[in-house]
């Protein structure tokens, strides 16, 4: 395929660069008036209008972009789409005041969904997931991690995880599965907190081996969770079955969750609305990606996480959705990267590279994905006529997305 006249090619980097820190999320290379050729599926050249060779000009597959841009598709590498039911009826509490921790304690929230997924069949969360998965795609996603964690049982985290196979299986795009079964202690380990680690440790890691399910462990490191002692007993053991730890870290509170994450070799750490020099100090001397989910914080009413802050020290940065029934219930990567430009003063090229090249990186993925570089993956998104980059951030309600390629075949759905 060849896709010619197109207003801005955007995303060019190195293969070598397989995520970028600090000043250099600012780096968004943009080519101009250009053409993109696409074979089996793999970038295989652009350049500029100017000077196409002749036997590109006339292949047969053509397709115009004139007037868009095209980009490398995100990279969402924080989703929880594996639920039977949405939490609306939490919404109203949310509304009068209540905090996160005022609903989990009124039944609401992770338990909430566990309740409900506990009941609900393989096929039918399968179904749902993939409702979503789609809807994702159509908006620009072409790689994905996902999340288990409402299951709180065997049986359940089981069921979430095959799940996740199953998406992986039927969806053009990669999918990455990790273990999140410490997202809550269930209502009956509620004193037992040992009694659950043990559940995971003995009866569900090794089921999880058994059957390859999971690339990742998390943790909900947090008050009220799981304590930094525990998320770090729990990190050890995933670690002997070979999964490598993404942690849920400092959403409410500074709870030590940065230096135990780095301490075990975190891939990311996800969430960061709290954050200090100590936390900044910690991330700076390790290769761990810090994830931000602006649109978590814009549906909860809670802080915005320090991107700036971040980008100063030198880190390596990425955007992704949260997408969860309970505090963030899309999985719309650009309004993340609206809410990143809004909220957080990032930069639109800023933004741009963290919901791409370093979300594929928090994926353990930018060497064939999140950006335009002859060799990797042909996933990409053509938007609908628009004057300039900055204009898909600052347009958040319009829908520009006009078409999505996956392994260079456009995808309708």
């Amino acid at each position: 395929m060849l896709i010619t006249n197109i207003k801005g090619l955007v995303g060019l980097h190195l293969k070598q660069k397989l995520v970028l820190r600090g000043n250099e999320l600012g780096d968004l290379p943009v080519l101009e008036n250009a053409w993109l050729l696409i074979e089996d599926g793999l970038i295989k050249d652009f350049g500029e209008m100017s000077s196409i060779p002749s036997q590109i000009s006339n292949l047969s597959s053509q397709m115009s972009a004139k007037g868009r841009y095209v980009f490398p598709s995100w990279c969402d590498s924080h989703t929880h789409i594996v639920f039977a039911a949405s939490r609306e009826e939490e919404f109203a509490m949310k509304i009068q005041g209540k905090s996160y921790e005022e609903i989990a304690a009124a039944g609401g929230g992770i338990l909430n969904s566990a309740n409900k997924l506990q009941m609900a069949t393989e096929d039918e969360l399968f179904q749902s997931a993939a409702l979503r998965l789609k809807q994702m795609i159509l908006q620009g996603t072409g790689a994905v991690e996902i999340k288990s964690g409402y299951g709180l049982t065997t049986e359940s985290e089981i069921k979430m995880l095959r799940v996740i196979r199953r998406l992986k299986d039927q969806f053009p795009i990669p999918v990455k599965a990790t273990f999140l079964a410490a997202h809550a202690f269930p209502a009956g380990f509620k004193n037992n907190h040992q009694g659950y680690i043990d559940l995971i440790i003995n009866e569900m890691l090794p089921q999880i081996e058994e059957e390859k399910l999971a690339d990742y462990i998390d943790v909900f490191c947090e008050k009220g969770f799981f304590s930094v002692e525990e998320t770090d007993q729990i990190l050890k053991a995933g670690a002997k079955y070979g999964l490598k730890p993404k942690i849920h870290a400092n959403q409410l509170s500074v709870s030590g969750a940065i230096e135990v994450a780095v301490k075990n070799g975190a891939i990311s750490v996800d969430h960061l609305e709290e954050s200090n020099e100590e936390t900044i100090k910690t991330l700076r001397n390790a290769s761990t990606i810090v994830t931000l989910l602006p649109s978590c914080s814009f549906y909860l009413g809670i802080p915005f996480a320090d991107a700036k802050g971040f980008i100063k020290a030198g880190l390596p940065l990425a955007l992704a959705t949260d997408y969860n029934p309970g505090s963030t219930p899309s999985g719309n990567m650009n309004f993340v990267v609206s809410l990143a430009c809004i909220k957080m003063k990032m930069f639109p090229e800023q933004a741009i590279n963290a919901a791409t090249l370093n979300g594929a990186a928090a994926m353990e993925l930018s060497g064939d994905y999140g950006s335009i570089t002859v060799g990797k993956k042909a996933n990409l998104m053509i938007t609908k006529p628009m004057p300039s980059i900055a204009y898909l951030p600052y347009s958040f309600g319009e829908s520009l997305v006009d078409q999505v390629i996956l392994n260079g075949k456009i995808y309708n759905g």
